[in-house]
């Protein structure tokens, strides 16, 4: 049971309530920037303090980084090594690749940034070193299953707290509309503010938070080691109330009633939901924290949930034995799964009236409280008409444990060595274009481009005719796969025997299925690639080139390193978010739609919504366009057009522009290459 910890109060909050773990960030690099976090002396102190506890601390460093961060980060972990933590969360690739030279005996988890949801997408994970899988929140306990069946390594899960609207590290929203990069802890949650569709709640980008508390045992079922509470951003009282239900659920024993309430008034958006592990999707899902949720909030539920956590969890088992010998000083030992201590006191004198006796002497050894230990048992052996003050025994056994519990904190550090790889500078080549098509009839234009994306819906006998007629054709593989990822794996196949031989791919499940059926694989904008270390991992794991993040500025962009080839995403209606609950559908279930229907905001602006695979994109209002600044694009080998809602005819212009610099008519966005992210 793991549960956050946004603050050293929170850390003690979710220990005392019973946590076996607990995750936190440092002051840089955590997808939670927005917590108070830790700095390195805190940092020290928690590890200690929930090492001691017998908790584990695990510390997320989950966040996308830039180039000339990477030094910073590696610093981070380096001390994390020395003290040591139990784990450390990444996302970045090029961290990840650092992290296996560096730290080679370190354990890794693959945090939920990484978009994880297939079974090739954790079997790339775990045959990249990581220990854990973070799954994406989307997934139903059926597919959990499913991958927990094709893949042997350690499964997380959420089992309550907040849920994004779009599939995490797939969601560009903040970043596009306000340069803070929810792929850097920054979102600024746009998607709590009024965004609409005919018939829609008002609020069709906010869904309610996720409770399986009290189903906690069907995720165990499923596969899951790890049930994680989401919620760094939230206060003490949440990590208590969230760490004491979760406790009891995961022990067999019945959460009570009242605890749920309280827990549900520190914080619910019109209450929660189960509709992703039950696999029911649509309107019920949806809600947003009105002001009748904010007053349930009262000071008497603050005030109850406190006391979960005013003294310390008994968890620990000690063992004490206790000598008192004639002649010799009082021996005491104290031992835990592992280890021994053992104290002296003074020499016991003769009783002149009662003598201490054993039962007398277990009774003291067994007052723990205050401490995190219980006394499993009490073994003493005192000799006959002795006595020494009560007193004695007591500060003996305070020493003791006070000993014992800085034993357990010791650990022995995890080796780091700075072996960090150099890599030498690109040099792109001539910039080619690639195009990529949601559907429909091609233009004639677009046999000039260097490869053409299609869906993967795309017919055998329909690719046939393309390239027969000089289209380059490939195909794009969803980027979500939800449930799908066999019936692609049979598309692909098929669109194989009728000669295509490349494929785009925008998760690491979606490569790691492209490479297994002997396709050449492209990366896509969706890997969020931001270092040379990321393009170099990419490369040893078997891409052709890759889309860079749209999320760097061109300065950046050029300034990247390395042998892999890579491009840019340089026309097109960014997609702002991935997620698997369409918002259309609240107008009354699927649509089927053959148009992109639309989302609304508080000021009108519209977002174009198109369903692929197993999952919607919402679309930015206006098109990305830099045809009339090819000349400041530098060092890319290719860009690639991005069309999702373009007529063919439209496709063409566009295609033409690209050709001959044309300025763009209408409204256009240069989006992050300029202004950059935070």
């Amino acid at each position: 049971m793991l549960a956050p910890a946004g603050s050293p109060e929170s850390l003690t909050a979710a220990v005392r309530a019973g946590a076996d773990a607990v995750y936190l960030g440092g002051t840089l690099f955590s997808a939670r920037a927005g917590a108070k976090n830790f700095g390195n002396a805190e940092l020290g102190e928690a590890v200690r303090y929930c090492r001691a506890r017998g908790v584990k601390v695990y510390l997320a460093v989950n966040t996308l980084l830039l180039q000339e961060e990477l030094p910073a980060a590696l610093e981070l972990v380096r001390f994390a090594c020395s003290l040591p933590v139990d784990a450390v969360l990444v996302q970045d690739a090029g961290l990840l690749r650092l992290l296996r030279r560096c730290a080679p005996g370190l354990r890794l988890h693959a945090s939920t940034q990484m978009s994880l949801h297939t079974p090739c997408g954790v079997k790339a994970a775990r045959d990249a070193g990581f220990s854990r899988v973070v799954l994406a929140r989307e997934l139903s306990l059926k597919e959990i299953k499913e991958i927990h069946d094709a893949c042997p390594v350690e499964l997380e899960a959420f089992v309550h707290g907040a849920l994004c609207m779009s599939v995490s590290g797939q969601c560009y929203f903040s970043s596009v509309l306000g340069s803070r990069s929810g792929n850097r802890g920054l979102c600024a949650q746009p998607c709590r503010l009024p965004f609409s569709v005919p018939g829609g709640t008002g609020h069709d980008l906010s869904l309610k938070d996720l409770s399986m508390i009290s189903r906690i045992g069907e995720l165990a079922a499923a596969g899951i080691c790890s049930a994680k509470i989401e919620g760094r951003l939230k206060r003490p009282e949440y990590a208590a109330a969230a760490a004491h239900a979760c406790r009891l659920a995961a022990d067999g024993e019945p959460v009570p009633e009242d605890l749920l309430r309280d827990l549900g008034a520190v914080f619910s958006r019109s209450g929660f939901t189960a509709g992703y592990p039950d696999g029911k999707l649509g309107r019920e899902m949806f809600g947003v924290r009105s002001k009748e949720d904010a007053s349930e909030a009262t000071p008497a539920v603050f005030a109850r949930l406190h006391a979960l956590y005013k003294n310390e969890c008994r968890r620990i088992p000690v063992r004490f034995t206790l000598k008192v010998q004639k002649g010799e000083p009082v021996v005491l030992t104290a031992r835990d799964e592992s280890r021994a201590v053992s104290v002296r006191g003074p020499v016991p004198e003769p009783a002149l009236n009662r003598p201490l006796d054993e039962a007398r002497c277990a009774e003291q050894l067994k007052k723990t409280g205050g401490t995190p230990f219980f006394a499993a048992s009490a073994d003493c052996a005192v000799g006959e008409g002795l006595t020494f003050p009560v007193s004695d025994l007591n500060r003996l056994r305070r020493e003791a444990l006070d000993k014992l519990l800085a034993l357990r904190a010791a650990h022995p550090p995890v080796l780091f060595t700075a072996a960090v790889p150099e890599t030498e500078p690109h040099a792109a080549g001539p910039m080619a274009l690639r195009a990529r098509f949601a559907g429909g009839a091609l233009p004639e234009a677009a046999k000039s481009c260097e490869l053409v994306y299609l869906p993967f819906t795309t017919g055998a006998d329909r690719l046939r005719e393309l390239r027969q007629s000089g289209f380059p054709a490939a195909l794009e593989i969803p980027r979500g796969l939800f449930g799908m990822e066999e019936a692609v794996r049979a598309k692909l196949a098929a669109a194989k025997e009728a000669g295509i031989t490349h494929v785009w791919a925008g998760t690491l499940g979606a490569a790691r299925l492209g490479r297994e059926l002997g396709l050449t694989v492209h990366g896509g904008f969706s890997l969020n690639i931001t270092n040379t270390h990321a393009l170099e991992w990419y490369r040893e794991s078997g891409l052709a080139d890759a889309e860079l993040s749209f999320e760097l500025t061109l300065r950046q962009a050029a300034e990247l390193g390395g042998a892999l080839p890579r491009g840019l995403l340089l026309y097109g209606r960014l997609p702002l978010m991935l997620t698997r609950n369409c918002p259309a559908a609240n107008a009354g279930g699927c649509l089927h739609c053959r148009t992109a229907p639309e989302l609304t905001d508080r000021r009108g602006v519209k977002f174009p919504v198109q369903c692929y695979g197993a999952c919607s994109e919402v679309l930015n209002s206006v098109p990305l366009y830099m045809a009339d600044r090819l000349a400041e694009v530098k060092n890319q080998d290719f860009g690639l057009l991005r069309f999702t809602t373009e007529s063919k005819e439209e496709a063409a212009e566009i295609i033409e522009a690209y050709r001959s610099g044309a300025p763009a008519r209408g409204g256009y966005t240069r989006g992050l290459y300029y202004r950059g992210m935070e």
